[in-house]
């Protein structure tokens, strides 16, 4: 990703569980996923994986893999319970994750069969745990912070060398989103992961539970909106290639 720069900020760790033997209490597995066992269907979000990943997993087993991206939370979850959906491997992030082991979604893992999970590291299992007590259908395949992603070239062209990188400024205030607007700033179409970022900036708490916060942090991304355009998760490839400046 040339002439790119991530700044983080302290937010609250966003943790994704790899969910393993997905399917959908309304049916029994679907036979697209189970027919040949020489296929993985997995559906994962977007740019989170190398790109030669699956084709060297497929080169070193033999198992050919059907690997769908999603851009969040909210269309995986409508797609699963839609039911039948043949995946077998899904990543949710785990705010998601206990409403839909409620709902049936998906089957118990046998860990008999994972004996990498041994190498797992306590604390993150224990942070899945909040949602899947006893680990019983989740494990911890990645976790972050939310940051920003900018094209260093594109923004300093326009902000000149000292534009503010290091902060949230550039998100939220006026000054810098219009002179922006020009050649576009992206936001994240995940509601959760923004009104995170926005409460932090405030000085709010990022998963507070106060109204009052909530209607604070719409009227800063409100504000913010009227120069920004939400997102999917090509987020990577839209800064590299200089189709937007910035994104979150």
């Amino acid at each position: 990703m040339p002439h790119t720069v991530m700044s983080r900020a302290p937010a609250a760790p966003k943790l994704a569980a790899l969910l393993l033997c997905a399917f959908c209490a309304f049916s029994s597995f679907s036979t697209a996923a189970h027919a040949d066992d020489k296929q993985l269907n997995l559906y994962n979000w977007a740019d989170y994986i190398a790109k030669d990943t699956v084709p060297n997993f497929e080169k070193e087993s033999g198992i050919h893999v059907r690997y769908d991206v999603y851009d969040g939370d909210e269309t995986l979850q409508a797609k699963l319970l839609t039911g039948s959906t043949g995946y077998d491997v899904v990543v949710p992030t785990s705010n998601f994750l206990a409403k839909q082991i409620e709902a049936g979604i998906y089957q118990k893992l046998d860990k008999s069969k994972l004996p990498n999970l041994a190498n797992l590291d306590p604390s993150l299992l224990k942070l899945v745990a909040d949602a899947d007590p006893g680990n019983q259908y989740a494990v911890p395949w990645a976790w972050g912070t939310t940051g920003l992603g900018y094209n260093v070239t594109r923004v300093r062209k326009i902000l000149g060398n000292d534009a503010p990188l290091d902060n949230w400024d550039i998100l939220f205030k006026p000054e810098y989103l219009s002179k922006l607007k020009s050649c576009g700033v992206s936001v994240l179409d995940a509601p959760t992961d923004v009104f995170a970022v926005a409460l932090h900036y405030l000085g709010r708490d990022p998963n507070s539970a106060n109204p009052a916060d909530y209607q604070a942090a719409y009227e800063a991304l409100r504000r913010s909106a009227r120069t920004s355009r939400s997102s999917t998760q090509r987020a990577i490839s839209t800064i590299s290639q200089a189709t937007i400046s910035a994104s979150r």
